[in-house]
């Protein structure tokens, strides 16, 4: 598999970004990797990098980008943090990615059996937790299709409140970043948002 250059870069549209995702999540189901010189890659990625996508994804250590998908060193711009949530910071990293560096695709990653979802289903509050939890509660209160134990022992409740938390992602990245928002009404990016299954590797995308 080729270090990713500016050339081949530029020439990828965002659709084909994407279609290069879920390949590699394909391969890696099937376990199927591509044998990568990830020596030569440093070297070939010393002078500049060139992703083709920004993943937004949870610090789960199940739920590594770079493996899910199958890709190597300058490929993925990787942003993660508990719950895959949206913030001033992670917004300007999604912009210098997509705006500076040139990625062409922008993906929100949720997984099932997310601990943060969890944690918001329940309200827990601890130290600097207490804030990160609080933007997943939105998520927790506009589900509203299961009406009885809203809580993390009810596994249907937390992927429910998962898959809408990304989806509220996503709005957040319309709605916050002009930017990012342009960039996708032009058509020079496109955003996804997708579920990670932890007992499977799979990755079910659902484009808004």
């Amino acid at each position: 598999m080729k270090t990713l250059t500016k050339e081949m870069q530029m020439s990828l549209t965002p659709i084909k970004a994407i279609e290069l995702l879920r390949e590699g999540n394909k391969r890696f189901v099937n376990n199927l990797k591509v044998n990568r010189n990830l020596l030569q890659q440093v070297n070939e990625t010393s002078g500049g990098q060139y992703p083709l996508a920004v993943v937004l994804s949870c610090i789960d250590s199940r739920t590594s980008a770079e493996l899910i998908f199958d890709q190597g060193l300058g490929d993925i711009f990787s942003v993660r943090i508990a719950g895959n949530i949206i913030n001033e910071d992670i917004l300007g990293s999604m912009e210098f990615a997509c705006k500076v560096a040139g990625a062409k695709a922008l993906v929100v990653l949720g997984h099932s059996k997310c601990g943060a979802v969890k944690g918001a289903c329940d309200h827990v509050e601890m130290g600097n937790l207490t804030n990160l939890l609080s933007k997943l509660q939105p998520a927790v209160y506009a589900e509203k299709t299961v009406t009885t134990d809203r809580t993390s022992a009810n596994d249907e409740f937390v992927e429910k409140v998962a898959t809408l938390n990304v989806k509220m992602a996503m709005h957040q990245i319309h709605d916050k970043s002009t930017i990012l928002n342009d960039m996708i009404l032009k058509g020079e990016i496109a955003i996804i948002g997708g579920m990670y299954n932890v007992e499977t590797g799979v990755v079910e995308f659902y484009e808004e």
